[in-house]
């Protein structure tokens, strides 16, 4: 999958990387916004895709200019690398509040840690230069601390795990009836219930959105793809709906 560019004016721009994902490694999308010469990477990753995607995003934009490392949650496809992130950047890193301390066990060291900001649970906003970004709470979807971040100039939701999917070879969902059975798997078993879900969804009716982007899988481009991923969603039971009465013994 070659880089691609979702959004593009004279001073703002919206990059995809490059799937640096190999083997069994689950796939997954870094992501890079850029406004006038400074930059924010979006769960930038692991230790395996550390060395690409930084020598990647140096071609974007200098690693002089990243403001902020964004961490939607705390798994390791997603934060594994902060400690290499952190010490080749002056980025400050925006982690949900609730996971700071467990950031330190990926071997963050304790003369970076002023430069890591936790997110409250009711989300903030951030000056990348002059563009105000929206860190959005997505609390349970999947993740009990979980955020999103919402760019007001290129209308792009980057939705973290919410709308993953995988097992399709592109990247821009041509069809949203038959990429259902690309993530509807994954939906019911990660997230976590349609309360959450529901949640979610009355916040982002506030919003205009041109694209959502997760951070798994292929991208919903059209505003038509993203009303009815919004109206799939808000229907979907996942999760603790779905558990039975009681677990079973193991035989």
């Amino acid at each position: 999958m070659p880089t691609q560019t979702f959004f593009k004016n004279v001073e703002h721009k919206n990059i995809l990387l490059e799937d640096f994902t190999i083997g069994l490694m689950v796939q997954s999308n870094q992501h890079v916004i850029v406004h006038q010469d400074h930059a924010m990477v979006l769960d930038p990753g692991g230790h395996k895709v550390y060395a690409a995607a930084l020598a990647e995003i140096d071609a974007i934009a200098p690693t002089s200019s990243l403001d902020y490392l964004f961490f939607s949650h705390q798994d390791p496809d997603i934060i594994a690398a902060a400690n290499g992130w952190l010490m080749v950047t002056e980025a400050k890193a925006l982690i949900p509040q609730v996971w700071t301390r467990f950031l330190m066990h990926f071997g963050v060291d304790d003369m970076m840690a002023d430069r890591i900001i936790g997110i409250a649970d009711e989300g903030m906003r951030v000056n990348l230069g002059d563009c105000e970004l929206l860190i959005l709470p997505a609390h349970f979807l999947h993740s009990p601390g979980n955020f999103q971040v919402y760019d007001p100039v290129s209308k792009i939701l980057y939705s973290g795990d919410l709308g993953a999917s995988l097992g399709m070879t592109y990247t821009v969902v041509p069809n949203f009836d038959e990429h259902l059975q690309y993530m509807t798997g994954f939906h019911k078993r990660y997230i976590t219930s349609n309360k959450a879900l529901r949640a979610w969804v009355a916040m982002v009716k506030q919003l205009d959105i041109d694209m959502i982007l997760p951070q798994h899988g292929a991208a919903f481009a059209t505003k038509e793809h993203v009303a009815r991923f919004i109206a799939w969603l808000e229907e979907l039971p996942c999760g603790v709906d779905l558990l039975p009465e009681q677990f079973s013994l193991p035989k």
